[in-house]
């Protein structure tokens, strides 16, 4: 699938297999065909932080629904959420390279992606995304109505989040709505409907992503200005700390809020305090002449967080079940 006219011309020989933040070396490249491998950097199969950071709301929600019909979390739905999870990041990443494949061939980190790059066609990308998002299908239509229902209606966020970073300098705040979606997702396919702990969590899960994903853009803050990308990184400036820091504060406390109305225990405090530990490390690593390479790791590190917070929530509901039988 050779390059479109519309797109920089490049010597794609000279292209390596992986780009600058992708985890390279893995099962991927050792024994998939190189003609499939710029298909999972368009996917960023490469860089799983992507899928693990849409699911973990998803578990979260799960989680806290479980606590308040005092069981365990719904490890069949779960699993579902894993699977619509990595296809719908998929989906998502491909969607928006094919919308920004021009101003990424400007861009130092993204330049070499598979579009601009010319390693993928358009019309290889878009089948893609198609295959990505019947994959997606299969795993909502297979929850309850009101859960698909909820499912399509995150659709819109997918498709405006794009052109957000062209108008405005919130595009995290969009990417917090569509990212954090899992957190009503989670008690809708447990419950059928949602309640004030699914809204608290989904809050919580929103302002964390404003606060990781502007971590996430200090690597391109320089680029996007000669772009003209906007983000809440080159809003922020020399007081990043200060505005991640806010939004973390306020993800720690929605969270608290949603873990009260459920009636948490020791499992789901510990797991809030964990979480709220790691996020305050992130943000005093924070500094205006970060490198590149620490904004990444700490936005990476954002997996173990939510992870720490959903064991909590995990062992807490099954501490209960075990207690009452």
């Amino acid at each position: 699938m050779g390059p479109q006219s519309d797109q920089p011309s490049s010597n794609v020989t000279n292209v390596p297999l992986s780009l600058p933040d992708s985890e390279a070396g893995g099962l991927f490249w050792r024994f998939l065909p190189a003609s499939w491998l710029p298909f999972v950097e368009l996917a960023r199969l490469d860089r799983p932080i992507g899928w693990w950071l849409l699911l973990l709301p998803c578990w979260w929600s799960d989680a806290l629904a479980g606590m308040a019909q005092s069981r365990g979390p719904d490890l069949w739905h779960d699993a579902l959420f894993l699977v619509g999870a990595i296809a719908m990041r998929g989906a998502g990443s491909t969607f928006n390279d094919l919308i920004d494949r021009k101003v990424d061939a400007f861009v130092e980190r993204t330049r070499l992606r598979p579009l601009p790059s010319g390693r993928v066609s358009v019309r290889g990308a878009v089948l893609f995304l198609l295959a990505q998002c019947l994959i997606g299908a299969l795993v909502l239509f297979s929850l309850n109505d009101f859960a698909i229902k909820l499912g399509l209606a995150s659709l819109i966020l997918v498709a405006i989040y794009p052109f957000m970073k062209r108008i405005t300098h919130w595009p995290q705040f969009v990417l917090g709505l569509a990212f954090a979606w899992g957190g009503l997702m989670g008690w809708a396919a447990s419950k059928g409907e949602l309640a004030a702990p699914a809204y608290l969590i989904y809050a919580s899960a929103i302002l964390w992503t404003i606060g990781y994903d502007t971590i996430y853009a200090l690597q391109d803050a320089q680029d996007d200005a000669m772009a003209g990308i906007l983000s809440t990184a080159r809003l922020f400036g020399s007081n990043v700390r200060l505005g991640v820091s806010l939004f973390y504060l306020g993800a720690m406390l929605c969270a608290a809020g949603a873990i009260l109305l459920v009636q948490g225990r020791l499992g789901s405090m510990l797991g809030l305090f964990g979480f709220a530990w790691h996020l305050v490390w992130q943000s005093r690593q924070l500094h205006p002449s970060i490198t590149s390479q620490m904004a990444l790791r700490l936005f990476r590190s954002n997996r173990d967080a939510g992870l720490i917070l959903f064991a909590g929530l995990a062992l807490d509901n099954w501490i209960v079940h075990l207690i009452i039988g």
